[in-house]
């Protein structure tokens, strides 16, 4: 197994400096049906956002190329023809690490289409034909991990959860203590906290970045229940305890913040949808969040504001991208500077 630690690499925490931002045009009419041109419309919008201080790199397929041309402007954004299944860039992309000089670095893991659940065409090769148009060192792993299952604070620590990566349908070959040790090579961090749980209905079978992200070292954001018709009343509560117990690489207890959860949020077909607020994306001067329609949604918005005083903190419509499993972070991969 290769170790990018032992050569001086680690991933970098998302506050810190991006040079670009990986995203793919929604285009696929069989998958998102009607809500196809709401969820373009949704994907402009934030990448509007992200290009006030990015570059944006957007894949098109030949199709839609045009149309997203048209659609995103003068926005400062270069077009790559890769083909994909689907638009989760979160999970598909190399996962970038930096070594001790500065240098840039990729990890590129096996895809299994979260556990077998999605096998899209195309998106197997996504981070290959992305690693192709980048000249940076490449690291090649033979289990599977999704970006969106993981985060780091910079500064040693990792945090995942159990559902998701001790889970049978990614890597059963793989114990608890194998897959710290693989995510300790590979990310160049010293410890690794488990949350046991995700969202109900959350088809990453728990994907952290939906239920706790670091803002800052030792310090997780989390969601709280505001109404016990959150169908994640208990889950969140859980989330909020096992943190509170939790310390960081550095010995540091972590300091916990809780924001508003959407609480119950419905599809058109009256299913419950995975919705967070904590699945937005830190760009290098904008957090972006995505809302839903809930009366939580200016409540969230201004808790998370509170922790961000240095950059801009921007609520946008999610609901219609929510339909495909995830929001904002979910479709973004940053690129480290």
């Amino acid at each position: 197994m290769e170790n990018p630690k032992a050569l001086g690499y680690a991933q970098p925490a998302e506050w810190q400096p991006h040079r670009a931002c990986w995203l793919a045009f929604p285009s696929h009419r069989d998958l998102w049906l009607e809500y196809l041109d709401r969820v373009q419309a949704e994907f402009v919008a934030l990448a509007k956002a992200i290009a006030t201080s990015e570059q944006l790199e957007i894949l098109v397929l030949e199709e839609t190329a045009a149309l997203a041309k048209q659609l995103l402007g003068d926005l400062p954004a270069r077009f790559h023809q890769i083909p994909f299944g689907d638009i989760w860039m979160r999970d598909m992309t190399p996962i970038y690490i930096k070594n001790t000089d500065g240098k840039l670095g990729a990890l590129h893991f096996q895809w299994n289409g979260w556990g077998g659940k999605y096998i899209l065409k195309h998106d197997d090769l996504v981070a290959a034909k992305i690693l192709q148009t980048l000249d940076i060192p490449q690291f090649m792993f033979d289990w599977v991990l999704e970006g969106g299952a993981i985060e780091v604070d910079g500064e040693g620590t990792c945090l995942t959860t159990k559902q998701c990566l001790l889970n049978p349908n990614r890597n059963p070959h793989l114990d608890q203590e194998a897959v710290e040790s693989g995510l300790k090579a590979a990310l160049g961090v010293e410890k690794i906290l488990w949350i046991e749980e995700g969202l109900l209905n959350d088809h990453t079978d728990g994907h952290i970045d939906t239920i706790a992200r670091f803002i800052a070292p030792h310090k997780i954001m989390c969601m709280e229940p505001t109404s016990e018709d959150d169908p994640n009343y208990q889950v969140l509560k859980d989330i909020g305890s096992q943190l509170e117990n939790m310390t960081d690489a550095k010995g540091r207890k972590i300091d916990v913040v809780r924001i508003p959860s959407p609480n119950l949020v419905l599809d058109d077909e009256g299913q419950i949808m995975p919705a967070s607020y904590l699945n937005f994306y830190i760009s290098n001067d904008s957090v972006i969040i995505p809302i839903y329609g809930s009366p939580n949604d200016d409540l969230a918005v201004q808790a998370i504001a509170k922790h961000f005083p240095n950059r801009k903190v921007i609520g946008l419509s999610a609901k219609h991208i929510l339909l495909g499993g995830g929001a904002f972070h979910c479709i973004t991969c940053h690129q480290p500077q």
